[in-house]
């Protein structure tokens, strides 16, 4: 069975990206639809193991961050990877259009708001990355934030990427273990989705004008995925492009990745002092 290399899909810190010369599709993981499931299956155990642990040692929390293109396939990564996790010990949150309350606080506000606690897992289905994404191909929203987007000069994009990279710098320092992943569709790919969001009646509340206007800024969002990818990728707190026109091999590799994170943590369950052990033998002795 082909191995999963973590480090093949991480943006090494301080790199430039060019996405043209990042794959969206690799050799598959899998020989069959079979092994897929089964590899996916033994991910998922591994990953709900894990996830019980970091419930019960109480020193850490991670954060998985998603971004992509439209129809890169998010909500399924998430909802086949996390699967088994513990509904109680893991919570998504979904970075929309900000409310008014949002808008009158700083661009990161909002995602502080929504961090994981100890022992918890957090997932952002888009996230803060949304504020140099599509605020910067649309700078007409700046407005909304009391900002003149005639004023938004590169030097205001960079300020936002080193606030990015302090925000996440502190949440590593506070043992909050940030994991981004940027699906990477190709804009084919793409297109045939959009056809089966038309095609498949199940599948046509998915698909809206708004999406095919978005489509017409390929160009701009891909360099604005560049620079973010290119800035705010650090060893605390990587990237991973994970090749996304194949979804059975894009989960694979994003369970893949959490799973080695999560090892490399050590976590284990507390220890029972002698005390507590005795403790436990006299409530046993009464249950008997």
């Amino acid at each position: 069975m082909k191995q999963i290399d973590a480090e093949d899909f991480r943006v090494k810190p301080e790199t430039t990206v060019d996405l043209k010369r990042w794959p969206t599709r690799v050799d598959p993981f899998y020989a069959s639809k079979e092994e897929y499931q089964q590899r996916l299956a033994d991910h998922i155990a591994r990953l709900s193991e894990h996830q019980q642990k970091l419930y019960a040692d109480d020193r850490h929390a991670l954060l998985l961050i998603f971004q992509a293109m439209d129809a890169a396939g998010k909500d399924g990564v998430i909802r086949h990877v996390m699967s088994g996790v513990n509904p109680q010990g893991c919570e998504v949150t979904s970075f929309k259009h900000p409310s008014g309350a949002e808008l009158e606080h700083d661009f990161l506000w909002r995602a502080g708001h929504a961090l994981p606690e100890r022992g918890r897992i957090g997932i952002f289905n888009r996230s803060h990355y949304e504020d140099v994404l599509i605020v910067r191909v649309h700078p007409e929203l700046l407005a909304a934030e009391g900002f003149d987007p005639a004023a938004a000069d590169d030097d205001f994009w960079s300020e936002r990427m080193r606030s990015i990279r302090g925000f996440e710098r502190h949440l590593g320092a506070n043992n909050v273990h940030v994991l981004k992943f940027f699906l990477h569709l190709s804009k084919d790919e793409q297109r045939k989705r959009f056809l089966a969001r038309i095609d498949e009646p199940e599948k046509n509340w998915k698909f809206s004008q708004a999406d095919m206007v978005e489509r017409g800024f390929w160009g701009d969002y891909r360099r604005a995925y560049e620079q973010a990818l290119s800035e705010t990728s650090a060893k605390a707190a990587p990237w991973f492009v994970v090749p996304a026109d194949d979804k059975h091999n894009a989960r694979l590799i994003v369970s893949h990745i959490i799973l080695d994170r999560l090892e490399k943590l050590k976590l284990s369950y507390p220890k029972v002092s002698a005390e507590r052990k005795a403790e436990l033998q006299k409530i046993r002795a009464q249950l008997e």
